[in-house]
């Protein structure tokens, strides 16, 4: 909105030139998302706390979590998307075909969650919608999603896909190109989700993460760097930095109440929105290999699920205490800060390999 109005205004005042530098744009959407949420989140949190929108906690979870967590209110996705939609919505090129994405992917998966979170709410369980049923729309508004960017991008790389740390390998995956999609958008989305256990533990990895990406739309979209990185050129992609840099705002904004001990927690509403945003981004840009490495936190969690129910089914034994791995050193006696601490530094460590692919090729 500002941005359409700020070009609309450069022939007459030659400041507003600077808005439409990409750089300038995104540190705006930053602030912008950061702001909002910082101004909303005490109020949100007391409406949601006399409204009594708190979050089921697991009863099957450790009873040291179960007793500091009971009472703390949920759906604080909706703050996040809050500070994204107003970072996106006023510095952002909405006649960008990528943007338009990654809005419906985040607003759907958002509304998604939001769903979830109330369901649960309702029922004063852990239990929500079904699993399946959560997967079946999942791909839907996935599916959804791709032909939105199909019919809008005109971009020759979508069925491409590149392999970092090498300079020419390239697969054409022709029409398995959809099906790859929405298995990227629905796992990191799910993924995202299932991280989402401990105070702050999914939030940092999910700044990290579109920092990672905000870099990465920005070096693709532009034809200089691209070419020195060896990386994919894609026009427009660039405008992809200013959704990372809100992303990037809303979620600081909401760590300074989610920190430990969280006042509020972002619930599917969030953890969906902000994964399936992830797994959309890093389609885009080509780099969803990369997205497997900076992300890889959000892997190890959802792999310690698949590994878990597999070994249960097929034996009879688990091979860890509780899944997601999080609940397993918990149980194990970690201190939460501890475990939230140590995947923090973790996923720091994975986001500056998966930065380093760029250049090592």
């Amino acid at each position: 909105m500002l941005y359409s109005l700020f070009s609309n205004l450069i022939d007459i005042f030659s400041f507003f030139n600077v808005f439409k530098f990409l750089t300038v744009r995104t540190g705006l959407a930053m602030f912008t998302s950061m702001l909002v949420v910082f101004i909303i989140g005490n109020p949100f949190i007391n409406f949601f706390s006399s409204k009594q929108i708190l979050d089921p906690i697991r009863e099957d979870g450790p009873e040291d979590h179960i007793v500091k967590k009971i009472g703390t209110p949920t759906m604080g996705g909706v703050l996040i998307l809050s500070g994204l939609f107003s970072g996106v919505l006023l510095w952002g090129d909405l006649t960008n075909s990528y943007i338009l994405f990654l809005i419906f992917i985040v607003g759907s998966f958002g509304i998604l969650g939001a769903f979830d979170d109330y369901k649960k709410i309702k029922r004063k369980n852990s239990s929500g919608i079904s699993s399946k049923l959560k997967i079946l729309w999942q791909i839907i508004l996935a599916l959804i999603g791709i032909g939105i960017l199909t019919y809008l991008s005109d971009t020759n790389e979508l069925r491409n896909l590149y392999f970092p740390f090498f300079k020419n390998l390239v697969i054409n995956l022709g029409w398995f190109f959809i099906p790859f999609y929405v298995f990227v958008i629905v796992g990191s989305s799910n993924a995202v989700n299932l991280t989402d256990g401990l105070d702050g533990l999914a939030t940092v990895p999910v700044i990290l993460v579109a920092s990672c990406f905000a870099f990465i739309s920005y070096v693709t979209g532009n034809i200089v760097f691209s070419d020195y990185l060896l990386i994919p050129y894609i026009k427009d992609v660039g405008e992809v930095s200013v959704f990372c840099g809100s992303i990037i705002g809303a979620c600081i904004g909401f760590l300074w109440f989610n920190a430990p001990p969280a006042k509020i927690f972002m619930g599917d509403t969030g953890s969906l929105a902000l994964g399936g945003s992830l797994g959309s981004v890093a389609i885009i840009t080509k780099h969803e290999i990369v997205l497997a490495i900076t992300g890889g936190l959000f892997v190890l969690e959802a792999v310690s699920v698949i590994v878990q129910v597999i070994s249960y089914k097929l034996t009879g034994k688990r091979i860890f205490k509780m899944a997601p791995i999080h609940h397993h050193f918990e149980k194990k006696g970690w201190a939460e800060s501890t475990i939230v601490i140590r995947f923090w530094i973790i996923s720091l460590i994975l986001a500056m390999i998966g930065l380093a692919t760029l250049k090592l090729r």
